[in-house]
């Protein structure tokens, strides 16, 4: 009987129910592109394999449960690693029964049950293995890594990802340190970045249009009203009536600087009635409080600007995505009418619910207007691209235009290391990190000096000699090579605190013997989980590209590496 109510009579189905919070995050669309997508975990089997004394591969688990829960599609995991004792100790995604079995197999078991909606699949093999099939990689959406991790294997990995235009996260958790980097496409576009919802709100009180204006003269006479209707009329009719009223005398100019529009703020406050019975002009003070914000000229923010002069939006082709397509008929719109298309949402504020229905009727209407002329636009570009269908759906260019002045194009880079083969770019923007005091960027190089070192013991083994993770040559000769590298277009040497800071890095790493703490993973599980959550519904601005969290001052800084 249920099927013939409408939704509102019959309530939220048990899937809205279930992910109600995150829904309020991300909606329907975001959801919907979460449950579309599955997460390869390549998890490290120990710094020195199955010789290891450190335990690895919590943290990449703990990122795993934040994205079960909230109904991933699906996940791998690839770990060739047997469990062990001292994997019960961190990790809460095993037990008692595991000791002896395939770590994948186990963790991957128990973190099905945590949303039976997550479909879970696992392998006991070495990544290398998997890769030699071609259908493999592309059934993902995300890729994360822990470290250390064998450099040619990383390498291959992260290469094949980056072709494929398969996001990856390479995640490192070593005793009281974690870092991740995000490596994304070159041009990693996002529409949905919700700022700020006051930045969102876009009134053209300088520049309104015929029915807005139309309502403003409807106003009539203020100081005709009765003292009820007097404080409820809407701040945005307030100002665009004093506005008017200042006009005049002024020759027809809109206060513009901040002189001015102080003084504009204090003729509108004097004329909110003091004496009001029924406790004062809220109206006004809203009025009053939104001067500065609301009178101001459009102006085109610089990131929004940028996109509309890239390349791809100026010159679109067959092969356009769709975000290249709508960014060039809000272009159009711009260059046509000097604004973006109206957002169309209103502020609370204090007024009869009718007037601010009414009001808000009239924005509304202007919005649905502008989303239909880059609309029509947008039909015309896809005829000249020779595009039949699927043409872009009308809620996504609505849901485009209403984001409008804050899309983002994030300019990805590769998961960043420090090699022979490192681009400049990266070695001098760690480089230039070195200089500030209290920086972590020594974590970050102490976690490239481990995974060296892990990679050469991995290599001799294969050789058939057999190198120590105690061995102290094999530390200092690798943070020595690291070093030169970093300065190899500089030849001044790095000073005696940049040394010391790089030490105390490595000496934390090489006491946790490669092992992870399972409060420190917990943690980094949370931020790892949280940026893949971004790329995966695309929306919010992810990580570029650097995270480093120190968790023995529980400190963390970004970097774009």
């Amino acid at each position: 009987m249920t099927e013939s109510f409408p939704a509102a009579l019959t309530g939220p189905t048990s899937k809205e129910r279930k992910y109600d919070r995150q829904l309020r995050l991300w909606a329907a669309t975001g959801q919907q592109a979460l449950e579309d997508s599955r997460v390869l975990l390549v998890n490290s089997d120990g710094p020195l394999g199955a010789s290891s004394t450190g335990v690895s591969g919590v943290v990449g688990v703990e990122a795993l449960k934040n994205l079960v829960l909230p109904g991933i599609g699906g996940f791998t995991i690839v770990d060739p690693a047997i469990v062990t004792e001292s994997d019960l100790g961190v990790n809460f995604f095993l037990e008692e029964e595991s000791l002896g079995k395939s770590r994948a197999e186990e963790t991957c078991r128990l973190l099905r049950e945590l949303n039976p909606d997550v479909q879970g699949y696992s392998y006991s093999k070495h990544i290398a293995e998997l890769l030699r099939d071609p259908d493999f990689l592309p059934r993902h959406k995300l890729v994360i890594i822990t470290g250390p991790t064998n450099r040619s294997t990383l390498g291959s990995l992260s290469q094949q990802a980056q072709r494929l235009g398969i996001p990856v996260l390479y995640v490192h958790s070593v005793g009281f340190y974690s870092t991740f980097s995000l490596q994304l496409d070159a041009d990693f576009p996002i529409v949905e970045t919700h700022p700020d919802p006051e930045t969102m709100q876009d009134l053209r009180l300088l520049n309104p249009w015929p029915e807005l204006a139309n309502a403003a003269t409807a106003v009539g006479d203020l100081t005709a009203m009765d003292d009820h209707k007097h404080g409820h009329v809407p701040y945005i009719l307030l100002l665009l009536h004093f506005l008017e009223q200042w006009k005049q005398s002024h020759g027809g100019s809109a206060p513009s600087s901040y002189k001015e529009k102080t003084e504009f703020r204090e003729f509108v406050r004097s004329n909110a009635r003091t004496d009001n019975p029924e406790g004062g002009e809220e109206n006004f003070d809203e009025a009053v409080a939104a001067v500065l914000k609301t009178i101001s000229p459009f102006t085109l923010r610089s990131s929004t600007r940028e996109i509309f002069e890239m390349e791809q939006c100026k010159q679109l082709t067959p092969q356009s995505t769709d975000f290249w397509v709508i960014a060039s008929a809000i272009s159009t719109f711009y260059n046509t009418h000097g604004v973006l298309p109206l957002p169309g949402s209103l502020p609370d504020m204090k007024a009869q619910s009718a007037d601010y229905i009414a009001l808000q009727d009239i924005y509304k209407s202007k919005a649905r207007r502008d989303v239909e002329e880059v609309t029509g636009t947008i039909r015309q570009l896809e005829s000249q691209l020779g595009r039949s269908t699927p043409q872009i759906l009308e809620r996504e260019i609505e849901v485009f235009c209403k984001n409008a002045a804050h899309i983002k194009v994030v300019h990805g880079r590769a998961v960043p290391q420090i090699s022979s083969d490192s681009d400049l770019t990266t070695l001098k923007a760690i480089r230039s990190q070195l200089s500030i005091p209290d920086s972590l960027i020594p974590v970050f190089i102490a976690t490239q000096v481990l995974d060296a070192v892990v990679d050469e013991i991995q290599n001799s083994g294969e050789q058939g000699s057999q190198l120590s993770i105690d061995d102290e040559a094999l530390w200092t000769s690798h943070t020595e090579r690291i070093l030169a590298l970093l300065s190899r277009d500089q030849p001044v040497p790095f000073d005696l605190d940049v040394r010391e800071g790089i030490a105390n890095a490595i000496m934390e790493i090489r006491r946790a013997e490669g092992g992870e703490l399972h409060n420190i993973s917990s943690l980094t599980g949370g931020l790892v989980a949280q940026e893949a959550l971004k790329v995966l519904t695309r929306q919010y601005v992810p990580l570029d590209n650097t995270c480093v969290f120190d968790g023995a001052r529980s400190r963390s800084e970004m970097y774009r590496l």
